[in-house]
């Protein structure tokens, strides 16, 4: 037991230190969570649909010929381009990157990702507090923050994969769950943000980040988060690991087959959603308002924007289409809504 704790603190130290420098550059939670860049797979370029594409019409239809959930915002006068972007989708899930190629290439500017202003102090200062994070506080253990149910489910989870979680932040059990007992990010294909990323970078297409913050009050907030907010991510991460890989296998269809509410009904995506910083209701507020205050600036314009952001983000209940919907944009995809 003793020689598989050191292996679990070694597996958070380095989670810890991970999610930091992840958190200051992205903007994205879950210790270790969406950080492997998936090989560059997005096909070399065929011809391309999209050479007679000159309308914001046309765009779309390309762009919804991939597979991926794509919702047009409108305020009658200018249009942004939406998609919901799916974390790791797994190779099996059957959608045409190169659709989503094509309509990028035709946009003037692309809205794609979540960043905070942090510098490399604040990872220093993470890793010098990394003892708060990798530990229970106390003596106390997860039978303390858990219900006897859900423990034994845990418990259940620690013997098949010969672990000891016990005394581990909730955050960080959540993680290894995910990451190294799942796998869930093992055999994935190319996600839609991938594909935006690299095609507008290929084809000197600007690309603008969401600004949300700052480093060293996303590290506060990590460092005095008391451990039962880490709650909802632990139990999610359990019982995304109960249902194995085919419920990863299950989300990928689900996506490329526009069912948005099933998506977010999975536990992996729950597991996504719920988990640090995106789940903290604090952090995920700021990224929130920063994601709807970034759309709403970019609709005042004349270019053509595309936007790709986090399928939860966008469909989850007053999550950035329900939001914009409120303040009176015409919304046109995919029913987000259960």
């Amino acid at each position: 037991a003793g020689a598989r704790c050191r292996g679990v603190c070694r597996m958070a130290l380095r989670s810890s230190v991970v999610a930091a420098a992840f958190a200051l550059s992205l903007g994205c939670g879950l210790a270790g969570m969406a950080l492997a860049q998936t090989p560059d797979q997005t096909p070399a370029a065929t011809p391309d649909p999209a050479e007679a594409v000159t309308t914001v019409d046309e765009i779309i239809i390309v762009a919804r010929l991939s597979g991926a959930p794509i919702w047009e915002i409108s305020d009658g006068a200018a249009t942004l381009i939406l998609v919901g972007d799916l974390v790791a989708p797994p190779e099996e899930t059957p959608w045409d990157p190169v659709q989503l190629q094509a309509a990028v290439r035709r946009v003037d500017k692309v809205l794609l990702g979540t960043r905070v202003r942090g510098s490399f102090s604040d990872i220093l200062r993470l890793i010098w507090r990394s003892r708060t994070l990798i530990r229970l506080p106390g003596e106390t253990t997860t039978a303390d923050y858990l219900s006897a149910e859900t423990q034994a489910r845990f418990d259940a989870l620690e013997a098949q994969y010969r672990q000891d979680y016990d005394r581990i932040s909730l955050m960080l059990i959540a993680s290894d769950l995910l990451t190294d007992q799942l796998r869930f990010e093992r055999d994935t294909g190319t996600s839609a943000g991938d594909v935006v990323r690299r095609t507008a970078r290929r084809a000197r297409i600007p690309v603008r980040a969401v600004i949300a913050g700052r480093g060293d009050d996303l590290i506060d907030n990590l460092l005095t988060t008391p451990p039962e907010t880490h709650r909802p991510c632990l139990e999610a991460a359990i019982a995304a690991t109960e249902a194995g890989r085919e419920g990863v296998i299950q989300r990928g269809r689900d996506w490329t087959r526009l069912r948005v509410p099933e998506v977010r009904q999975s536990a992996l995506e729950q597991a996504l959603e719920q988990c640090w910083p995106w789940g903290d209701p604090r952090t995920g507020a700021d990224f929130r308002a920063a994601w709807l205050a970034e759309i709403e600036t970019a609709l005042t314009g004349d270019a053509v924007v595309m936007g790709v952001g986090p399928l939860g983000l966008l469909a989850e209940p007053d999550g950035l289409l329900d939001r914009l919907e409120a303040r009176g944009y015409v919304i046109d995809g995919p029913m987000w809504r259960e």
